[in-house]
């Protein structure tokens, strides 16, 4: 058996997957590329006040069945 030599960077970038292809579209890649732009600290006090949130909304929605 031979080893499969892996693509070059164009070809693998081209080929595309048809259910990634489809996740892709109602992914808005602009904010994932500034939340890149943050430092490890901001982008860990932001997921602690988003966590802070969801608590409050827990708490003021019905109950949990």
């Amino acid at each position: 058996m031979s080893a499969r030599a892996a693509p070059p960077p164009d070809e693998a970038r081209r080929a595309s997957d048809p259910v990634v292809d489809a996740y892709k579209r109602d992914i808005d890649r602009t904010l994932l590329r500034e939340n890149l732009k943050r430092s490890l600290e901001e982008r860990l006090l932001n997921l602690e006040r988003l966590q802070r949130f969801a608590r409050e909304v827990r708490k003021a929605g019905p109950p949990r069945r």
